[in-house]
């Protein structure tokens, strides 16, 4: 993840100096070049095309949703590259969606080639840094609501979509652990549909701690467990409520564990295994967000 960041508190009106992005290390597993009818080797070789596919998947945002959401955004406002294709050039001017942003106009294959295999561009792309996010301070206080924090979870299809969810569901924000969570850009940015630049989210760099300051600010945390002795139902209130999600195969660690209030399974009647992370994740807000209503 690139150490230039963005805030994605909408509040802050400031904005980051962008310099220049340095080269990579040039490719030394070149061909040799063809042989002449007098065996020289030593002509010039041409440079290797570069490798679309690893382009830095960090830094940009791609597809209708996510990109609208990021040029609305105000921390966003004046930072970034924005292209298009032509057709998209003209519905973001016509609707004035781009909130002061130059647009960059492009052919599709052009913009394709930008971004990595697979992805599904719908003629935007946007390039910025990633958002850096609030202090837990600022997300927790005052207590009130949903908070999601995630343990170690690093798929970005499931933290994007555990996104979207919580965006959908009124939860406050989100808690993800510095060094174990993806950037809220490329295919997580896509899987969220506009919602990381919607919602705010804390980076930490210890979750026990972290849950530990939570308590003293009035917050009980509800760690997702299948093992768990009650169900989600039974331990959910009208209090302030983290609800801590591990990840798929390991759950949620030991220590975070135990800093958890009470933890809680989802009941299965149909006697299937467990849900998907993120399918769990939605199940888990949707109750907390009825018992929040009493």
């Amino acid at each position: 993840m690139s150490s230039k960041t963005e805030r994605n508190d909408r509040r802050s009106g400031k904005k980051p100096v962008f310099g220049n992005r340095p080269e990579g290390p040039r490719d030394k597993g070149q061909k040799p070049a063809p042989q002449g009818f007098g065996g020289r080797d030593d002509a010039p070789r041409p440079p290797r095309a570069p490798d679309r596919s690893k382009s830095d998947a960090d830094n940009f945002l791609w597809g209708r949703h996510p990109v609208l959401a990021a040029l609305a955004n105000p921390a966003r406002r004046g930072t970034g590259r924005l292209l298009a294709t032509a057709e998209r050039a003209a519905e973001i001017e016509e609707g004035k969606l781009a909130h002061g942003h130059k647009i960059e106009v492009v052919e599709v294959q052009a913009l394709t080639r930008m971004l990595p295999a697979g992805a599904v561009h719908q003629g935007l792309a946007f390039k910025v840094q990633p958002l850096e996010g609030v202090s837990l301070e600022e997300l927790a206080d005052p207590a009130q609501g949903i908070i999601v924090m995630l343990d170690q979870l690093t798929d970005p299809q499931n933290v994007g979509a555990i996104f979207r969810s919580a965006l959908a569901f009124g939860a406050r924000g989100i808690i993800v652990q510095d060094r174990h969570a993806p950037a809220l850009a490329g295919a997580l940015a896509k899987a969220a549909v506009g919602a990381t630049e919607r919602l705010p989210h804390a980076r930490v760099t210890n979750l026990s701690r972290a849950l530990e300051r939570l308590a003293d600010l009035g917050w009980r945390a509800v760690g997702l467990d299948g093992t768990g002795e009650q169900t989600l139902e039974e331990a959910l209130d009208r209090q302030p409520t983290v609800l801590v999600m591990g990840s798929e195969g390991d759950g949620i660690r030991r220590l975070v564990a135990e800093h958890c209030d009470v933890l809680a399974k989802i009941p299965m009647p149909g006697g299937f295994e467990s849900l998907n992370v993120s399918n769990a994740a939605a199940v888990a807000l949707y109750e907390a967000s009825r018992a929040q209503r009493g």
